[in-house]
């Protein structure tokens, strides 16, 4: 065996990370401080170099045959008109027929599906303190049991605990786009069927997306704010307030979602934000997905650049003769595929979220212009990155 490594977080980088290390021989953990690998929330797009790393897992079959198949997103006016229906990959920038769009909780099932029972899960836990060492970190976690690992890794989000333990607060390394959304589940009351809605005031938006032939739907709420509000990123009361607050529309469905979010016992909230970090590693301790890179909500890559990520480092690890090289090697050929995806956001979100009356009134127009419809973009930045086959380079030590 390779050596101990822990990954902290269990929604997609932290099982794809445990498959790729346990396939290199590793022996790992994986903590999770919610009580189950995270199921149910709002469809997630792969495409691109993401592609070949499910191919490889061997569970593409099964995410093809999950494929949510959304047929139009349709653009609403501020009164609940009709303004234009465009086909997803329009308005995502994908590629009909070879993008990937599926339910989160159906991608990280997949990926647990390949390695529970080879890998060790510890639920309902988390780390608390990270004391490194020159061959060991020791990791006291906050059901006070204390382990020791080779190796920790972070693949706990855009509000990484790894990452605030190494490198410090969040605030120095967000890049905050401007934008706060909520996302929940509401009943399908007006029978809608792989087909998202979008209705849209200025610096605000209500959406429902129906991502199937069910009784309930995900619902979206999307505002613009100068700032991000970190004092509620851990307060579910403060997050409802704000969004209320930001919603006093009496149009189309906007009271029926604000009152839904109001009890919705799955809410989601967060900001749409990139993480840029001077260096992915502190000593013996790296960090992978969000936690390192993350390239925000609105660029549809987050998912993919996390599966991707995962794939790099697991193969560094296993390929280097040292973690130091490791992290190195990591970090020089992954830097320049996620800076490629980060900078396809626009900081304006023109598009889904204009911020102004000009803007919104410019968006529409353009929207009722349309004569034809917008070709299937395939962006270069989505297979920047060309994976090494890490299967065929020599074992040597980790």
């Amino acid at each position: 065996m390779r050596g101990k490594i822990l990954i902290s977080g269990a929604s997609v980088a932290g099982p794809a990370l445990a498959y790729w290390l346990h396939r290199h021989g590793f022996e790992v953990t994986v903590v999770e401080k919610a009580d189950a690998v995270r199921s149910g929330g709002y469809p997630i797009d792969i495409r691109g170099t993401a592609l070949g790393v499910v191919e490889r897992m061997g569970i593409l079959p099964e995410l093809q045959a999950a494929h949510v198949d959304t047929r139009a997103f349709t653009f609403l006016d501020t009164d609940g008109s009709r303004i234009a229906s465009l086909r997803p990959e329009a308005v995502v920038h994908g590629v009909n027929g070879r993008d990937l769009e599926i339910r989160r909780g159906d991608l990280t099932a997949a990926i647990y599906d390949t390695v529970r029972d080879d890998v060790e899960f510890v639920f309902n836990d988390s780390i608390a303190a990270l004391d490194q060492h020159e061959d060991r970190v020791d990791v006291t976690f906050h059901s006070g049991t204390r382990r020791t690992f080779d190796l920790v890794l972070g693949a706990d989000g855009l509000h990484s605990g790894v990452r605030h333990l190494v490198l410090g607060p969040e605030e120095q390394f967000h890049r905050y786009l401007g934008y706060c959304f909520a996302g929940f589940s509401v009943p399908n009351d007006l029978g809608i069927s792989h087909e998202g809605l979008i209705w849209n005031a200025p610096g605000r938006a209500a959406v429902l997306y129906g991502v199937g032939d069910n009784d309930r739907v995900h619902g979206f709420l999307n505002f613009t704010r100068p700032e991000p509000p970190f004092d509620a990123f851990r307060d579910p009361a403060a997050q409802r307030d704000l969004v209320a607050s930001m919603f006093p529309d009496d149009q189309w469905e906007v009271p029926r979602l604000v009152a839904a979010m109001r009890t919705a016992d799955d809410l989601f909230f967060d900001v749409v934000s990139q993480i840029h970090l001077p260096r992915w590693s502190v000593g013996r301790v790296a960090l992978v997905g969000d936690a390192a890179y993350a390239p925000s909500f609105i660029s549809g890559q987050g998912t993919s650049i996390a599966l991707v990520g995962a794939y790099m480092l697991a193969g560094a690890l296993a390929t280097n003769p040292d973690h130091t090289s490791a992290f190195d090697a990591y970090e020089r050929d992954t830097r320049e595929f996620v800076r490629l995806n980060q900078d396809l956001v626009d900081e304006g979100g023109s598009t889904y979220w204009p911020a102004t009356a000009e803007a919104l009134a410019q968006r529409n127009e353009a929207l009722r212009g349309l004569t034809t419809m917008p070709a299937d973009e395939d962006r270069p930045a989505y297979t920047a990155l060309v994976l090494p086959d890490f299967e065929t380079a020599p074992v040597v030590g980790g």
